[in-house]
């Protein structure tokens, strides 16, 4: 079910020099990937596809696949071959957009956007390695410009009741909003409704809309800032945002090295599971020369907190990664200091860290950091403006690297003057959790072969050291 396991580890191996290639987060064996498309537990293992352009690590709309690969625990994946590919004179002759995975009750499909003829369905087999076309597809076909008010566009599909539900992203008159379609057999389906009122973005592409607890979460990608989500009540037919929140910060390009696209999947024991595309952030011919393209972020666990916020974890299966841990017992940071983390080096490395902010203006760490500072990717909080920051700046020296804007949202805290940091390193991306609140994730390149430590400082006041572990993560390729 699975690639030749000698063909993939011999594509894999022959980048096992490239210095900003990660060893612990998901990527393809090779070229360009993109958005996570059909998430799903299924028959014993976790499946991600995702878009993937087979020809080379550049984005080629015209030859959008999917990709494929599976894993028992979310860690360790084994490589399968393409799953969808655009069919000659077919509805999805000019690719296959993104989509979802779902239960057609007991059988594994897939539904997807057609370019340029509409949504797709396809039906697996029990290992999900060979696919079916359904004979009626496009089941919704593309309509013409100005024809109606909806459009297809990235769906995904559930069941409630006897019938079923498709929802397909868009936008209209601007903003993002979705639409709503019924079926009672998957083939011929009625358009319901708009899903939601417009918000405030530019579009809602790459939807996921699922049950959280009790109540409900649609997460979707704009174009304009990518990854963020609304969670409200639904009532069958409608849904009803009542709060907002991002995942990624800032605007979206393939050179900014942020996150574009999400997507979830339920576990057997209730977790809801989220992946997103993280794009690089250095020029795009510098990506199409290194010969791959995007990273999937770490597997992260969504629930919510008691006020009805989302609360973002780093899955718990990670700590089965952990190596060589090192302990830093709790030290002051005086104003304005600059501490080495001693014998704690940046790389492939998980870190726990909790702070007292005590009087200081900003606190936090630089890491990726050189001796004096040339380079150094911070992960600060300010009491300013009340919001943790992860700042690439000065990541890299290489005029290579172009996405430097900062991620950054506000970040209350539930424990009095105390941030947790639960930070992710690996090689060219960093991964922030802050108080389970907010995650920062962005791309970086450290360029310099000094550029590997870790160091603690404070501003403007006093701050202290509470406790700092930290683990060496082994490749899991």
């Amino acid at each position: 079910m699975s690639l030749c396991l000698s063909e993939s580890q011999e594509i894999r191996h022959n980048f096992s020099g490239d210095r900003y290639r990660p060893s612990y987060h998901f990527l393809a064996p090779s070229n360009y990937m993109g958005d996570p498309n059909g998430t799903i537990y299924w028959n014993g293992r976790y499946h991600l596809f995702y878009q993937y352009n087979p020809d080379g690590a550049y984005d080629d709309a015209k030859r959008m696949h999917w990709g494929h690969a599976s894993s028992v625990d979310l860690l360790h994946w084994s490589d399968h071959p393409i799953a969808l590919s655009p069919t000659p004179c077919g509805p999805d002759r000019l690719g296959c957009y993104s989509g979802a995975a779902f239960d057609m009750d007991g059988v594994p499909s897939l539904i997807y956007y057609g370019n340029p003829g509409g949504i797709c369905i396809v039906i697996g087999d029990d290992d999900l390695v060979e696919w079916r076309q359904n004979t009626s597809n496009p089941v919704i076909h593309k309509p013409s410009e100005g024809e109606v008010e909806w459009d297809t566009w990235d769906p995904c599909a559930w069941k409630y009741g006897d019938d079923w539900y498709l929802l397909s992203g868009g936008s209209s008159e601007g903003k993002d909003t979705a639409f709503l379609f019924r079926s009672q057999n998957l083939e011929k389906w009625e358009y319901v409704g708009m899903f939601y009122e417009p918000g405030d973005e530019s579009d809602c592409s790459v939807p996921d809309f699922f049950r959280i607890e009790d109540t409900h979460m649609l997460l979707f990608a704009s174009h304009e800032k990518g990854v963020q989500y609304y969670i409200g009540d639904y009532d069958g037919e409608k849904f009803y945002p009542i709060h907002h929140g991002r995942m990624n910060f800032g605007s979206f390009t393939l050179e900014s090295g942020h996150m574009c696209a999400g997507l979830t999947l339920k576990t057997p024991d209730d977790r809801r599971i989220m992946f997103g595309w993280v794009t690089e952030g250095r020029k795009e011919e510098v990506q199409e020369k290194s010969g791959w393209s995007g990273v999937m972020s770490l597997p992260r666990e969504l629930s919510l907190f008691k006020d009805g916020t989302l609360m973002v974890k780093p899955l718990r299966e990670l700590e089965v990664l952990r190596n060589r841990h090192r302990k830093l017992g709790s030290r002051k940071l005086p104003a304005e200091s600059r501490i080495l983390a001693d014998t704690i080096r940046s790389g492939a490395l998980e870190a726990n860290i909790r702070l007292d902010i005590g009087d200081a203006i900003t606190v936090g760490l630089e890491v990726f950091a050189s001796p004096a500072g040339e380079e150094r990717t911070v992960i600060k909080y300010s009491r300013q403006n009340g919001k943790i920051c992860l700042d690439p700046k000065f990541s890299s020296v290489s005029e290579e690297m172009v996405g430097r804007d900062m991620q950054e949202d506000i970040l209350s805290f539930g424990e009095k003057g105390v941030l947790n940091l639960h930070v992710f390193l690996d090689k060219s991306i960093v991964e922030v959790f802050a108080n389970d609140k907010v995650c920062l994730t962005k791309r970086v390149y450290p360029s310099l072969d000094s550029s590997v430590g870790i160091y603690l400082f404070s501003s403007g006041g006093n701050a202290k050291l509470l406790s700092f572990d930290a683990w060496d993560i082994g490749s899991v390729w």
